[in-house]
Order: C-alpha cells, then structure tokens, then sequence
C-alpha cells in the first residue's frame, strides 16, 4: 500500500479519531475508506436520495423517521445517492442551504454518523466543488462527499461512482442548465478512467458482499427509467464481478428490480423528499419486486451470510422487505 503523505495522515487520524474510520489514497486509484463493523461483525446502514429541500416536502418528516429507525438498527452510517442540494445544488462552501438542508434536518442522536455521499445531477448544476470541499467537513464533520470512491467495512465493500457524467443528455441538451463541470477535463478520459478504476475494483474485492452507488439507475419503471449508458458501460461490469446490489436515487421513488441475467439487485432510494406520486413510466417491468411513488428511504443490513433490504415510507412504515442468504446467492 502507498505510504501516507503527512496531510493524508492527518486526515486520517482526524476521521479514526472522530468516526472510527480512515482512508488511504494514491493518485492512480479511487480513495478507500475503512469502516469497521461492529463488534458481532455486522453492518447496518441506511440509504436515502434527493432530499435537500431545507425540510420542505417531508424532508423533515423523512428524517425524523430515518432517526428512529436509525436508533433501532444502531446502525454505522448513512449512504445518500445524491441530489443533495435542491434545486441547483450549492452556491459556495458558505451557502446556507448545508446546513439549512443537512446539519439542521438530521438531527436525531442515530444520525450523528458517517454519512458518504455521492453527487447528482442537481448537485452538478451548482458549484460542485464547494460539496466535495474539506471545509464543509469543518462545519458538520459527519458530511464525505467524493466523486467516487471506496468504503470498506470488511464484512461489505461499497463502491460510490460518479455517474452524471455518463449521461449524454447534460452534455448535448442541458435544457438551460449550466453544469459544474471542472474535474472532468476530458469526459472521454475521466468515464473511461471511472470504469477500468469500477472493474479492477470489483475483480480484486475479496469482500463478502459488493455494493455499488451512483444517483441514476441502471434500472427504474419511475419518471427518468433505465439509463442507456449505465446499462450499456457499466452494468456487464457489475454482471461479470458478481455484484450483490446497485443502489440509486435520481427518481423520486423506492423500488427494487431484479436483474433478469444475474444475480443483481437494483435497490432506487430517491425518495427523501419530493415524490413525483403517479409518475411510473413501465416501460421495462421485467424483474420488478416493489414501486411505491411516495416518500421514504432505505434500510440495509448484513451479516456474513444474510442481507436483509427493508423500504420504509414516511410515517416509518415497512412497505417492502427483502432477504438474501448468500449461500443461495452463490449457487445461482
């Protein structure tokens, strides 16, 4: 493993002190994050998308729920899928919406945890840089949003992807929107660069359950459907290194699709705030377990050998819940 530049160890002193994790970083890979199980080895999360609207649409009611069943499943972190920062995502690092719409939302005792963010389209059409910035980490420490990158918990390796860029509409017919795109010098380069980084990866994850979040989905029968070039670049990778779930946002929904050619589960969580109720295309229904077109957010739970997917909706109620034994999952 690369050795450690001082900064880099600071960093990770800062985060091990403070949540109980670190990361490890090289230019030629994805950063990677250690985030240790608990003590039984288990691992829980919650997972929740498109929900900065400073409390508006049930935002806060989302939360308020996200607390309690937060507390119940004592859980290590909070995933979101992006769009986090409505409607045009951040001004500046000193834009109030962060903690109008973060740090004053989340509130409960449960959700004082890691949360690892991905960015969405939303988030692009702002000043993206300012979420990906070290300095909203000094005004709410529990705030890590990276393009991509690698949480390890040991027990579960999830790889967080930038997927905005992948999408060719921004790029050929933004509707008016203007996109935030400095990083990504080359969009060739930089999606080329994200897969080989995606599939190497995959291939050399030893971990017992592979995860991976991005904000679109690579299957969704809501209001945006499937996206062709996740389905085409990026799906056969996930197909050919056995991972367990895609986890998403971008529609304002919760659904669960099963892939029709391996054992993949697409888990949509965009539902944190504004739903669009009624807004189901179907065009592919192939596959599909559970829709529910209102507001809401996700549970994930894992042991060695069983994950257990439970969709709550805004009162707290379980609309959907899925297990998965894994010795099962291997001998499909």
């Amino acid at each position: 493993m690369a050795v450690l530049n001082q900064r880099s160890m600071a960093l990770c002193l800062h985060f091990a002190y403070t949540f109980g994790l670190c990361f490890f970083y090289t230019s030629a890979e994805l950063q990677r994050f250690e985030h240790p199980t608990k003590v039984d080895k288990s691992l829980s999360f919650l997972v929740v998308g498109d929900w900065g609207r400073r409390g508006a649409f049930n935002q806060s009611q989302v939360a308020f729920q996200m607390g309690i069943i937060g507390e119940k499943l004592d859980i290590d972190f909070v995933v979101s899928t992006g769009d986090n920062f409505y409607d045009n995502g951040l001004t500046s690092e000193e834009d109030t919406a962060f903690e109008e719409s973060f740090t004053k939302i989340y509130t409960a005792k449960s959700l004082q945890k890691q949360w690892y963010s991905v960015l969405g389209n939303h988030d692009y059409r702002g000043n993206a840089e300012a979420q990906l910035s070290p300095v909203l980490r000094k005004i709410d420490s529990r705030w890590l949003c990276l393009r991509s990158f690698i949480v390890n918990s040991e027990l579960a390796e999830i790889l967080f992807v930038d997927t905005t860029p992948f999408v060719n509409a921004y790029f050929t017919d933004a509707e008016g929107h203007t996109y935030d795109w400095r990083g990504i010098n080359s969009r060739k380069a930089y999606i080329s660069n994200l897969l080989k980084e995606v599939e190497s990866t995959l291939k050399e994850s030893t971990a017992q359950w592979k995860i991976v979040v991005g904000h679109h989905a690579i299957r969704s029968v809501g209001h945006h459907g499937d996206t062709k070039e996740l389905t085409k670049w990026l799906l056969p990778i996930l197909q050919a290194n056995n991972v367990d779930f895609y986890m998403n946002g971008h529609d304002h929904c919760l659904e669960h699709i099963s892939d029709s050619d391996s054992p993949v589960q697409f888990l949509t969580s965009g539902a944190g705030s504004k739903a669009w109720r009624g807004d189901i295309k179907g065009l592919n229904r192939e596959g599909l377990n559970f829709f529910y077109d209102g507001q809401g957010f996700m549970s994930a739970q894992f042991t060695k050998m069983e994950a257990e997917i439970v969709f709550h909706d805004v009162f707290g109620k379980v609309l959907h819940r899925w297990n998965m034994v894994k010795q099962l999952h291997q001998s499909i």
